[in-house]
């Protein structure tokens, strides 16, 4: 198990509210829309960090979202650097995060367990 680095970690989390706020407000790329960043993480030596993100919708919105994010990775590394005191900007790589889908399909799935299950017990009743 890697040990755990806390300063990665907290400009991990500065970048991601940095982001948050610069692709909310300053990204015009449409591409882009609605997205939700749910982690970032930095390398050991700060200097590359994956940005991991979630959004509702069919794969090819997924795919031009991801290739927007990729395209405007330069302007949103120049805007952390104006934000952010750091010596080196991490380079931006962005990922699309199946874990909030995998977990929604989940929970129907136990849903739909649980309601056969009661429609079971009714039946023996």
């Amino acid at each position: 198990m890697p040990r755990d680095f806390p300063r990665s970690r907290r400009i991990a989390e500065q970048v991601q509210r940095e982001l948050s706020d610069i692709i909310r407000l300053e990204l015009k790329d449409p591409r882009v829309g609605m997205i939700t960043l749910t982690d970032v993480e930095v390398s050991v030596d700060q200097s590359h960090a994956k940005v991991f993100f979630t959004l509702l919708g069919e794969p090819e919105r997924i795919a031009n979202a991801t290739e927007g994010l990729q395209h405007a990775a330069g302007f949103l590394r120049s805007q952390l650097a104006h934000r952010m005191k750091l010596r080196l900007v991490p380079q931006l790589t962005f990922k699309y995060d199946e874990s909030v889908e995998r977990g929604m399909r989940l929970s129907q799935l136990i849903d739909a367990a649980v309601a056969d299950d009661a429609k079971r017990g009714k039946r023996r009743k």
